[in-house]
Order: structure tokens, then sequence, then C-alpha cells
């Protein structure tokens, strides 16, 4: 695989860390061909939800325009936060089958597993991101920004997803068995839908209205509503502190999750067989 690395750096640590991570990478990749179904629910199910919501279940409590306009923001967003059980059920399969345990007893850069896992995921969420904005243009959402703007706010959604990535595959090496994966998937349903994706928080109780405000989700979903130029971002501007600087905590919440959980999955794939 060491061709597959610049010249520049073949031959260091920093060249087999990167080739250790691109061959785990194309692993990860292989498997999407052996397991198409699953890569397919992947993509199709936040257009469901998309469709459910602003079809079937209706809302937007507190929106002022087109609900569509104000909710497919927010399900971008969301989207960025489910669809973790994969991840989960590929790194606990993994250890349970002994495959990991193989991979640490050769010489390869510790955490190379990990990063090949999420490099795939990562991949996965833009193309499942593409579809969805797809979708939306096909339901009659336009983005009143500019490319820059746009791009930004793609940016702050896949920042959030690799925020919750990492905190999907230290709890996955947590839970230990793909039987709790499930279990553990169950949380993130709390923190998507206690958010702003669906409704204002000004429609909401006070103290619902405040906690839903300082929702790392809630703070990426006002920034790209508002670079979107989407409603919803404006009319909870001033709400709140969070609200005012929705973009900055937008970008503070993930790295500060990823601060915390990357170490922390790294260190726990390290002790494995200690």
């Amino acid at each position: 695989m060491s061709g597959t690395v610049d010249a520049s750096v073949k031959g260091t640590p920093l060249g087999w860390a990167l080739a250790d991570c691109w061959t785990m990478t194309r692993r990860e990749l292989a498997h999407w061909g052996r397991q198409p179904v699953q890569v397919v629910v992947g993509l199709v199910f936040p257009v469901m939800l998309l469709l459910m919501f602003g079809y079937l279940i209706g809302g937007g409590r507190g929106v002022e325009g087109d609900y569509v306009d104000f909710l497919v923001p927010g399900m971008l967003a969301l989207t960025m936060a489910f669809g973790l059980e994969s991840t989960m059920l590929a790194v606990t399969q993994d250890l349970n089958k002994g495959v990991i345990e193989r991979f640490r007893s050769m010489p390869m850069t510790n955490g190379a597993v990990l990063v090949g896992r999420s490099a795939a995921d990562m991949l996965q969420s833009a193309l499942s991101l593409a579809l969805l904005i797809g979708v939306g243009y096909a339901i009659g959402w336009r983005p009143h920004a500019s490319v820059g703007a746009f791009l930004a706010a793609v940016g702050l959604l896949l920042l959030l997803r690799f925020a919750m990535l990492w905190i999907g595959i230290h709890l996955a090496m947590v839970a230990g068995r793909p039987e709790m994966v499930q279990a553990v998937q169950i949380l993130v349903w709390p923190v998507g839908f206690l958010s702003n994706a669906f409704a204002t928080p000004e429609s909401m109780p006070g103290w619902l209205g405040a906690a839903v405000e300082w929702n790392p989700m809630s703070a990426t979903v006002t920034a790209v509503r508002d670079l979107f130029g989407s409603p919803g971002a404006a009319g909870s501007s001033g709400a709140s502190w969070a609200a005012e600087h929705a973009g900055m905590l937008a970008v503070a919440w993930p790295l500060v999750l990823v601060a915390v959980f990357f170490p922390l999955a790294v260190r726990r794939f390290g002790a494995l067989s200690k």
C-alpha cells in the first residue's frame, strides 16, 4: 500500500500511519459491495424521515413561511446525528470476531482501524447529505446562499457528524457486544429530537426551549439555516446567547466532543488486549 502515499513521506512514521489508515479505509469500503442493503438503508432512511415530517406529520410550530424551507436544514443536521448504528455494529462485530485483535498483532499504527472506519463513515455521510439535498430540491427547498456560505454549511454538518462518529466508536467499544448497540443507539434519539430541527424554541415551554437552544445539534441547525438563508434562523436570533452565537457554538461543540472522545476511543482501543 506504500504506493498510495506521497513520495515525500514514504518510509517515515507519518507515511506508515497514512498507509495503514488507507488500508483500513479500503477494507471498510470493500464491505459496501458485500453489504449493499445496509448501505442503501442508511441512505434512504433520512429521506423517509424528511418526507414523513414534511408531508405526513407536518408541524413547524412557531415557523413563519414555508415549513419545508425550515425543515430541510434541520433534517440535514439530524441525519448527521443519526445513522451511527452501522458504525457501532461494525466495531463491535470486529471486536467479537477477533478481527481487531488480529490487526493489533500486526505492525500497524495504533488506531488505524478506527481512522479507517471513521473515514468510510464520513464518505457515506457525505453521500447521504448529497442525496438529502437533492431530495430537498425536488420537494421545493431552495437555499438562498452564496457558494461559499453553502459549502460552509456543509462543512458544519460534516463536523457535527465527525464528532458524533467518535462518540459512537467509543461507546461501541464500551458496549462491547452487538446486542448492546441498539440500547446505546436509543440515547441518540433524545439528542436529535430535543432540538430545533422541527420547531422553534420560542414555541416551546420556557425551560424546554432553553434546553433545546443549548443542545449542540441546535447550534448546528441554527448556523446552517443562517448560512442557507432559510427561515427560522432569524426568528430565533436574539432569543438567547446560544442563539446569537450559534455559528461559534456550531464549531466549538463538535471540537470539544472530538477532543474528549477521540483520545478516549484510541486509548480504549489500545487497552483492549491488556
